[in-house]
């Protein structure tokens, strides 16, 4: 039977989106909180009008940033929303077919793009699998690329590529039944031969 060894499930595309990225933060300075010890005790004194502003500026400025730390446009905040929810969907389709595939399946790859705050996001990937015989072994070799069937299937939104996969291995499902069934009847009719054999009760002659 002639089953290529790694075919690769595709993964999604440009158009899904979403991240387990950690997202930018913007850091704020504390005022009296990082005095050390030798510094002496923190003063009680009520904070100053500018370090009230100072904070409410940062607070203002705090969410997804440029590389530069600029504050992001709105277009771009979306554009990197949905970057993050294409990065997440990519990830979780996988993240499928390799729990699904288990032993069977490789690693994932994916295809990046570079998102406003300058962090990469998974836009696209495929997971290797393998679903070639099992040599000697038919029976184990349907049970093989049943495996396979269902991880080609696994994600909630099969692409074109992983149905593609799954008719394939339906068609190496057929010819491995096949070849399991023919050994199998080739093992009962060997063994239907034996049980048919006669008995060989008679004592052997003796010499006179």
């Amino acid at each position: 039977m002639d089953i290529s060894a790694l075919n690769a499930f595709s993964g999604s595309t440009a158009t899904w989106s979403a991240s387990n990225l950690p997202t930018p933060r913007v850091e704020r300075n504390e005022t009296g909180s990082q005095r050390s010890k030798a510094d002496g005790p923190l003063s009680n004194a009520e904070p100053s009008k500018e370090t009230d502003e100072r904070t409410e500026s940062s607070e203002k400025t705090a969410g997804p940033t440029r590389p530069d730390g600029t504050p992001l446009a709105p277009e771009e905040i979306q554009q990197l929303e949905q970057l993050k929810q294409t990065d997440r969907e990519v990830r979780q389709h996988e993240m499928a077919h390799q729990t699904a595939g288990g032993p069977y399946t490789g690693g994932a790859s994916y295809d990046y793009e570079v998102g406003p705050d300058g962090k990469r996001y998974a836009v696209a990937g495929e997971v290797p699998i393998d679903y070639g015989p099992v040599p000697g072994d038919p029976q184990a070799t349907v049970e093989k690329i049943q495996t396979v069937i269902a991880a080609a299937m696994a994600p909630a939104d099969p692409s074109p590529k992983d149905l593609q996969v799954a008719a394939q291995a339906r068609q190496y499902l057929l010819e491995a039944k096949l070849e399991a069934a023919q050994k199998q009847s080739e093992m009962n009719q060997a063994r239907g031969e034996h049980d048919s054999e006669p008995a060989n009760d008679e004592p052997p002659e003796q010499a006179a």
